[in-house]
């Protein structure tokens, strides 16, 4: 039948875009554009990389003076001051293995990183264990493991410190509204949205009792228990895992032969002859959920090798930096003025360019840490670092601290 291999076709260059490897060859592809100033919406100024270069540099020596600096991932959004807040809660459970506490990070870091679609400028969390207030990534992160901590997530009393799949398809918006102190007075946005998305996250488990219910009732940590059959396991293969066995949890995205692209684009200059002509992949969060789930598979005794085989992160901070530091200039002002939607080409060739640009400045920031080449991975640089530079470029030009770019979002992307 002559429709078979056109369909198995199609359904290998759909898969081919689910890889941190598809992700940089395409954005590598969109600078070469932009360096030869034949992009529609940017053009590149790498004279003013190496002054970025020393901001990022600045910044890391005074977050991480011995730097020693982490991946940027979840778990640091779970440390205030000396709390380190997933360290205390998990030191006073007897686990009964290290596969088990791994399991329960997998839990809580899924559910989290999902959960962070964006607080707006009003809403804080107010942490009644530490007395501490924090909004933005971090309140979302603290709120998201005292629901874990409460039990929130899990449908066995005697063991709160899970989250079940028969439990997701069951949150509502006003479960999340009590637990991340959201009302009137202190509004938080799309509660119903992120209630709805653990809820497809929940199904999509429950799809799949061969990938997460191995071990136990379905549950996201089922995933740990693929990921380290092998004790040795290269990081891109923790996001080909996300992207093949959650890809069904995102609604309105672009498929390809029924297979789910995820962070998955448009853009007129990424030509191919095949059926993925035009398409960007990003693959933001999951990356970030990436980064996320290799301290855990460490901790577990698992070898998590090539960290640069991920990406950097295509999101507003990073994108940010390389737009504030005049690396990245649109050919029209109107573009920083006006509300873009996510899929809004300016948008998709900003982040491409942002993935691309971050590969650029790691080794010049390396190179002025003192540091020999390839010495901190990518993930560090970010942490340390890039997501911080945007940041603080950000709030000394605009005072309440907004990426530059004004982007109107779901909460699925940034």
């Amino acid at each position: 039948m002559p429709t078979a291999p056109q369909a198995d076709t199609t359904s290998s260059a759909a898969l081919a875009l689910l890889s941190a490897a598809a992700v940089r060859q395409r954005a590598h592809e969109m600078l070469g554009f932009g360096l030869a100033d034949a992009l529609p919406h940017f053009h590149i100024d790498l004279t003013r990389l190496p002054a970025t270069a020393d901001f990022v540099a600045s910044i890391i020596k005074t977050n991480y003076p011995d730097l020693k600096v982490p991946l940027h991932s979840r778990w640091r959004h779970f440390r205030f001051g000396s709390h380190d807040a997933w360290l205390e809660l998990a030191g006073r459970k007897p686990w009964k293995d290290a596969a088990a506490k791994a399991r329960a990070a997998f839990d809580l870091a899924i559910v989290s990183v999902l959960l962070d679609a964006g607080a707006g400028e009003r809403w804080k969390y107010r942490d009644t264990a530490t007395g501490t207030v924090a909004g933005r990534s971090e309140g979302l992160a603290l709120a998201s493991l005292r629901m874990f901590e409460s039990g929130l997530f899990s449908s066995d009393p005697t063991d709160p410190l899970r989250v079940d799949a028969a439990r997701l398809v069951s949150l509502t918006g006003q479960h999340l509204a009590r637990g991340f102190g959201a009302n009137s007075d202190n509004p938080l946005p799309t509660l119903d949205g992120r209630a709805a998305l653990l809820a497809r996250l929940g199904r999509a488990l429950l799809d799949q009792p061969n990938v997460f219910a191995q071990r136990d009732a379905a549950r996201p940590g089922g995933l740990f228990d693929v990921l380290a059959k092998q004790k040795t396991t290269p990081a891109a293969a923790i996001l080909e895992a996300l992207l093949i066995h959650l890809g069904s949890i995102w609604t309105g995205r672009l498929t390809l032969n029924d297979v789910p692209l995820g962070d998955t684009w448009r853009h007129r200059s990424i030509r191919r002859t095949d059926e993925t002509n035009g398409l960007v992949p990003l693959h933001k969060l999951s990356q970030w959920l990436a980064y996320s789930l290799i301290e855990p598979l460490r901790d577990a005794g698992v070898t998590v090798t090539d960290i640069d085989g991920l990406t950097g992160l295509a999101e507003y901070r990073n994108g940010g930096l390389f737009i504030d530091s005049g690396v990245v200039v649109p050919h029209d002002p109107d573009t920083i003025s006006r509300p873009w939607p996510v899929d809004g080409e300016p948008i998709v060739e900003w982040r491409a360019l942002t993935v691309a640009l971050l590969d650029r400045i790691a080794p010049l920031v390396i190179e002025r840490l003192g540091m020999p080449p390839g010495s901190m991975p990518l993930g560090s640089v970010l942490e340390g670092g890039t997501w911080a530079a945007g940041r603080a470029i950000a709030k000394q030009k605009r005072p309440d601290g907004r990426p530059p770019l004004t982007i109107v979002s779901d909460g699925t992307v940034f």
